[in-house]
């Protein structure tokens, strides 16, 4: 009798499991089509062909059409055409940018989320250019205007790159460039943290990485947080053990500065202070932060702007996050 009424639980379970799992991905099909169906229109100027290409006498004609790019006088930009290292670069850019459209692929349907789930943002008229080699400036979201820095993008391997850190090196690549404007796009809509603690500034950063888990949803997870594929399979792999570390050492209610530069900015690795170190990506803070805010999401029925404006705090305790073993 016992065996029948588990063996009917379980039937039950699977039905309900199945229902939930299918209605889920109904759900998905919906939001899929109805962003198809999002009409932008997305105007791109390679000014980077323009200014290479164009003559002294050209350059009022340039200034025209592109005045927020000539705050200096003519005869800067008429020295720039002449320099040899800027020739060369607008070679290299052209060569490796010969045409644009798969990247014009990825910027409109970016922009077709964008729009679905922020009908009220506009969309902007996209510009590339070359700002010798200033990664950290790759990409400018400037209202009306979104620069893209291409010489930044011209593969991690690229001598240009030659002197650069590789963990540095490794994100200059075209396949970053949609998740960059993503995170550039993030910064507009994703309020700063409330408070210092070490736990808002990763919810802050997992919340960036959980809407671009929304507006470019057939991205790799470590084509949206800038990780290799086997960085990310040592961040899941690993996600208990950095866990228990950051709950031992109490950073979670630190508000301790070098905390940042340990698992929240830019590096070579994540900075425990264990043997382990090397062989960790950076930036884990980030993905812990990650997870807490999908936990959160699924437990939670509440709209991507309704949880963006959520204090940390409240997204964590809502969470109950538990880390995958």
């Amino acid at each position: 009798m016992y065996s029948k009424i588990l063996g009917m639980r379980n039937y039950i379970f699977t039905v309900l499991s199945l229902s939930l799992f299918f209605l889920s991905c109904n759900d998905t099909d919906k939001v899929a089509a109805a962003i198809d169906k999002v009409a932008i229109d997305l105007k791109i100027s390679r000014f980077d062909r323009e200014f290479a290409t164009a003559t002294a006498d050209k350059l009022p004609e340039l200034r025209k059409v592109y005045p927020y790019l000539f705050p200096a006088p003519d005869s800067v930009w008429v020295k720039k055409m002449q320099d040899s290292l800027q020739i060369e670069l607008f070679q290299e850019v052209g060569n490796t940018f010969n045409s644009f459209d798969d990247e014009e692929l990825s910027l409109v349907q970016l922009f077709k989320h964008i729009k679905y789930y922020f009908p009220e943002q506009n969309i902007p008229h996209v510009i590339t250019v070359t700002n010798d080699v200033r990664y950290n400036d790759r990409i400018i979201f400037a209202d009306s205007l979104l620069f893209i820095g291409l010489d930044n993008y011209l593969g991690a391997e690229h001598k240009y790159y030659g002197g650069f850190q590789r963990y540095i090196a490794k994100a200059l690549d075209r396949k970053y460039m949609p998740s960059d404007v993503a995170s550039a796009f993030a910064k507009k809509v994703v309020p700063r943290p409330r408070d210092r603690t070490f736990l808002a500034r990763m919810i802050y950063f997992g919340k960036e990485l959980y809407l671009k888990d929304k507006l470019m949803p057939t991205a790799s997870d470590a084509n949206k947080i800038g990780f290799t594929e086997d960085e990310i399979t040592w961040a899941l792999e690993n996600e208990e053990p950095i866990w228990r570390n950051f709950v031992e050492q109490e950073h979670l209610y630190s508000t301790d500065n070098m905390l940042n530069q340990r698992f929240l900015d830019q590096a070579p690795f994540s900075k425990f202070g264990l043997e382990l170190d090397n062989e960790s990506p950076g930036r884990l803070g980030r993905y812990i932060g990650w997870q807490i805010v999908k936990a959160f999401m699924e437990k939670n029925k509440i709209s991507l702007k309704q949880m963006l404006t959520m204090s940390e705090e409240e997204i964590f305790k809502q969470s109950n996050y538990k880390p995958r073993n």
